[in-house]
Formats: structure tokens, sequence, C-alpha cells
């Protein structure tokens, strides 16, 4: 992980304004030279050109829509005692219960969340796929962590409708209960479903099994035995995952003792799909039922009928079902872990099936990434020609020593970009495992085999041995991190920075 940078909490002392905080970040970016961030151009001071992107950061903010709402919310993360459906765990979380409560606002509004760290380690709130403001990001060098025993109140508007979510940024904070989502409404959008359901994937060990520092500990011990293989997949091969964990949930709750969400026969229910995992691909599927795909990552596609998805960490998927009448057993299976986790939908008489149980639908018509297009309306356009960033990722189970174009994240060469620009991302898998990439204060635009456009997302899982495309539009200027969203690889260093050059 990077070095953080010298303590700037607003609480220490001094007030930072808005305008103060992201200068000292940016500031602090650019003296960044071990981690191979460009210096000011020839001429310009340091304080210069952090003032330039201030202004550039603030332009950015003023030209999102705004409706003059302000939505608050308050997060204490601390130690608490939670119930999973029989195993009671001393964990970490935002509230008596995992995830905590969604946070929701309609498009345009102001988020003013305030954030107490009542933990004994630093933490941070990241604001996952919203395009938001720089310094408001959650996580370093855009967002100093806090403290603790501190407090910050991030502040942003929300330009885009869609399920989002919030995790910390620090470590391997994100394998805790330290999650909720984050669901942001289109007030025109038409209303085509009955009810709504959303659906928190997780894979789950502290308290019941290694916490998660141990497990990371283990995992880049250089004197580790050999490993045994874990999360071998046989829908697309490659290794889908490090750790086998104790137990896999869906909204908190273990396979034996899942939570039932009520409808009625005949229903178009709306499933907000998130995996906050931090090691592990689900592949889900309701039984009984097809499910159409209508966003990925928020944004709309064109609707397609699947029987099952594979969801990686970090993604979200919108599916609307039509109930029918009975109990049916919601199945998010990890993917090459031979295990899972499962709610019930119940909209009717009947007994549950088995806790083990696994849907004919799991194995039939599996959504994947590439079947699915952005609506026109979502559409991202072409790249610019001869405009390339390139994204190799690499690294060795062995050695456990994961990077982006050759280097971890403390002697990283940023990826850079000028406002306007659409550079095409080629993410290029080296490895046997998958990578969930994910670029923070952005969308791109997958770019099929064939050249038409595809979905549009902030996380994307590539497949060992894969090679991708997208388009991505430098519109929202900053220093912004990009990582695999495998929280083990991105605290080993498969990491790195995308800055604005202004």
């Amino acid at each position: 992980m990077p070095t953080p940078l010298a303590p700037a909490n607003p609480l220490d002392g001094i007030r930072l304004s808005r305008r103060g905080f992201i200068a000292a970040g940016i500031a602090g970016g650019f003296a960044l030279a071990a981690c191979g961030s460009r210096t000011p151009p020839p001429g310009i001071a340091a304080g210069t050109a952090a003032d330039a992107m201030t202004a550039a950061i603030d332009a950015a903010e003023a030209a999102r829509p705004h409706s003059g709402r302000t939505v608050t919310a308050t997060l204490t993360p601390h130690p608490e005692t939670i119930d999973l459906g029989g195993p009671v765990v001393t964990t970490l979380a935002y509230g008596d219960g995992i995830p905590a409560a969604p946070i929701r606002a309609n498009v345009g509004d102001e988020l003013a969340v305030s954030v107490t760290n009542r933990l004994d380690t630093p933490t941070s709130a990241h604001w996952h796929g919203i395009r938001l403001r720089n310094d408001m990001d959650g996580v370093e060098p855009a967002t100093p962590n806090i403290d603790p025993g501190h407090e910050f109140t991030y502040r942003f508007s929300v330009p885009d409708p869609g399920t989002y979510w919030v995790h910390p940024h620090v470590r391997v904070e994100e394998d805790y209960g330290l999650y909720l989502p984050l669901i942001i409404d289109d007030p025109t959008e038409p209303g085509r479903y009955d009810a709504e359901w959303i659906v928190v994937l997780d894979d789950w060990t502290d308290g019941v099994g290694k916490s998660p520092p141990q497990l990371f500990d283990e995992l880049t011990n250089p004197n580790k035995p050999t490993m045994p293989e874990v999360g071998n997949s046989d829908l697309l091969g490659g290794d889908a995952g490090d750790i086998a964990y104790p137990y896999y949930l869906i909204n908190g709750r273990i396979p034996t003792a899942p939570k039932s969400f009520q409808a009625k026969p005949g229903q178009r229910i709306r499933i907000r799909i998130i995996n906050a995992a931090a090691d592990t691909v689900f592949r889900i599927a309701l039984t009984g039922h097809s499910m159409t795909v209508t966003h990925t990552d928020g944004y709309p596609v064109i609707p397609t009928e699947v029987d099952a998805l594979l969801i990686g960490m970090a993604e979200r998927y919108d599916v609307i079902v039509t109930a029918d009448s009975g109990i049916f057993a919601l199945v998010a299976a990890a993917e090459g872990k031979n295990a899972l986790a499962r709610a019930l939908l119940s909209t009717g008489s009947g007994s549950p099936p088995d806790p083990q149980f696994r849907p004919s639908e799991l194995t039939k018509r599996v959504g994947t990434v590439e079947m699915f297009t952005a609506t026109t309306t979502a559409d991202l356009g072409p790249p610019e020609p001869g405009l390339d960033l390139p994204v190799v990722l690499g690294g060795t189970m062995a050695k456990y020593d994961w990077t982006i174009n050759g280097e971890p994240y403390r002697t990283t060469k940023p990826l850079h970009v000028q406002p306007g620009q659409r550079p095409t991302l080629t993410f290029d898998n080296t490895t046997m495992m998958y990578h969930p990439i994910h670029l923070h204060g952005h969308t791109f635009q997958l770019i099929k085999a064939d050249g038409s456009p595809g979905a549009r997302k902030d996380t994307v899982i590539v497949l060992p041995k894969q090679q991708l495309r997208a388009v991505l539009v430098a519109d929202n200027p900053g220093v912004w991190v990009m990582h695999c969203h495998n929280d083990y690889h991105l605290v080993a260093g498969m990491e790195t920075r995308v800055e604005y050059d202004l």
C-alpha cells in the first residue's frame, strides 16, 4: 500500500477548506517522486499546479446536475457483535448489522455523510462507482484517511442514477462488515417494477476463521508451504479466488438461516445485486425463474434474459424477475469454491429447499459481461484513434507479487490523461487469476471483440490470459486510483493511478 501523506486530517488542529484539502492532496501527489508521479512542468510551482487542478475539479463539480437538496447521513465504523444466523461474531461494522442500512438519494442531490472513526486504526469511506469530485473519493492520495477518534464529512453531488455501494479503502478493512448499499434514484425513470430487493453478497471469515490480516500475512509469507488450489472455475477456467472462506453470506446471513423477501405472485421485482466480497466471484440464480438484466454497474443495458449471472467483486447488476407462486431459493455459488450463499423469495405456501440445494439455472444461460450492450443513452461513443492506455495485470500466487504494468503500487508509473481525451484502456491479464479491475471516479465502456460497443461499467472481471478493451472519457480531473478489487491483490500491489495533466 502507498505511504500515507503527511497528517492532513481536517480535525487535527486545523479545519481545511475543501479547496485547501484537495490542494494539499494534489501537491502531495506531485511530490511522490518515488511513486512515479510527474512533477509540474518547468517554470510552474507546485502550488500553481495544485491550484489549477483544484479549479478544474471545482469546474467539473459545477457542471454536474444539482437539485438543491442535501441528503445527510452518519457512519460510525466500530467493533460490533453480529449474529450471522447462528454464528455470533465480533467484527467491524457501521451499525448493528451487516450490511448497514442503505443510503438513498436522487440524481443531483448533495450527499453530506459524516464518518466518525471508532476503530483503533485509520479508515475511510469510498463511494464505489460514483463519478464524484476527486477530493471526496475516500482513498489516498485524493482524500486523507480518517485517524482513530476523528471524523470527516464527505460532501459531493451524485450525478448518475444506479446501484452503488460504500466501503473503506485502507488495507484489508474491506474484508470485515464495513459496507452498505448506496442507491441513487432518477425521479423521472418510469416505474417498470412492483417491488425492489437489494441483495448484497459477501465472503466471511472474521470471528469464525482467520482474521483478514492473518490471511494476508499467510498469502504474502515467502516461506509459506505450497498452497492448495482454491477457486478453479469450471465455467470459464482459471482461478477465481485465493481463499476458502468459512461462510458466504447474502444480506449478512449464512445459508442455513437465510433472509426471506416477501412479494406477491406475478409482481415484477427489481433485484439490485452487489458483490461486496473481498475474494469471491459469485454465480447467482433464482430457482425456477429467468432474470432480465437491465443495468450493469448502474448503467442501463439492452434488456437481456439469462438464467444466472457471473458477478465479480465490487460489480453490480440490476435484474427484473416476474415472481412465481411459492418459496424459491436465490443461490449465489462461490465460483470454484464448492460453497454457496442463499436467500429466499417467498410469494406463497411451500417449504424452502435444502440449504445446499443448487438450482439448475446455475448451469444454463450464464450471463457474462460480453453479452451486454449499453443503451443509446449510456453509450460513450468511440475512442480517440492512437491514444492507448495499457493496463497489464501481472504477478504470481507463489510470490504474491501482484502488479500493474510490471510495478507494484509503491513504485507505479501512473497513467496520464488530459481533460477531454478519449483513450482506449487495454486490460491485459497475463496471469491465471480472475482480476476485477475498478477505476475510481469514472466509467468506461467495453469494446467487444468485433469492435461493437459493450456494457458501460466501473469494474470488470478480466479473465485469465484475456485482453479487454474499453473507451474512457477523461471528464473528471484529479488523481484517481485503478486497482484489482480482489482486496488481497490490491493490498499486495495490484494498483496504479490515473492522473490528469492540465
